[in-house]
């Protein structure tokens, strides 16, 4: 099976020639510079246009604004309307990532109660305002996944699966240190996964090395900016 590279793309402008590079997803988001956030409804639209045609897919963020993973209540609004939005104008899959505060311990760890709901707005049926079914879409829980402990994130791929979400864009370690120094703990996600759900590697993979993390790891998908040759 050949590799699939998923492409971040900041908007629309380099996705036609990511996917001529050779892209076989695009995750679209806006505001790269903090991480990504939620793509407007023209930039989702136009999108979905151009992927459709060279018979790819499309996975839109859901994310307010940049900075914590710990949203309000009036922020889960906006990301359920987002994924509403997103999934009303054909995209397959959405990509978000829930956190707060374990009660006992204090540490950061998957919030449960809005991730389901968003799960729900994601899978859950839903009709158009002519009273077709609007097919479900694919769930990916973003790199908030990063900021949990070990124990915490096997925890996490529990719940996710069981939750029916498709698949974690993980770095497999902190932020800004080289993916060769994650692999291992990048193998222990994927083999804690058992196949339930797909463990996505990304950050620091490129065009150049996606080839060997993927043979090393033994997956199919990997994820990044840089991950076809553009230019």
């Amino acid at each position: 099976m050949a590799l699939l590279r998923e492409f971040c793309a900041e908007n629309v402008e380099r996705v036609p020639a990511a996917l001529a590079a050779g892209a076989g997803r695009i995750e679209l988001c806006d505001n790269l510079a903090v991480g990504g956030t939620s793509p407007s409804y023209g930039v989702i639209r136009a999108a979905v246009g151009i992927v459709r045609e060279a018979g790819t897919a499309v996975m839109a963020m859901a994310r307010p604004r940049g900075g914590d993973f710990v949203y309000t209540a009036a922020e889960e609004q906006m990301m359920l309307d987002d994924v509403a939005m997103a999934r009303s104008l054909g995209v397959d899959g959405v990509v978000f990532g829930c956190l707060t505060a374990d009660a006992e311990t204090g540490e950061a760890v998957v919030d449960r109660e809005m991730t389901a709901r968003l799960v729900e707005a994601a899978h859950g049926p839903v009709t158009d305002e002519s009273g077709a079914e609007v097919p479900p879409v694919m769930v990916t829980f973003h790199m908030a996944f990063d900021e949990l402990t070990e124990e915490r994130q096997r925890e996490a791929i529990d719940f996710l699966a069981d939750l029916g979400v498709e698949r974690i864009l993980t770095h497999g370690g902190a932020a800004g240190t080289p993916i060769a120094d994650n692999l291992d703990h990048l193998r222990c996600l994927i083999e804690h996964a058992a196949g339930r759900l797909t463990i996505l590697p990304g950050g620091g993979i490129t065009f150049e090395n996606a080839e060997s993390v993927a043979e090393a790891l033994g997956v199919q998908e990997v994820h990044g900016t840089k991950i076809v040759k553009l230019g």
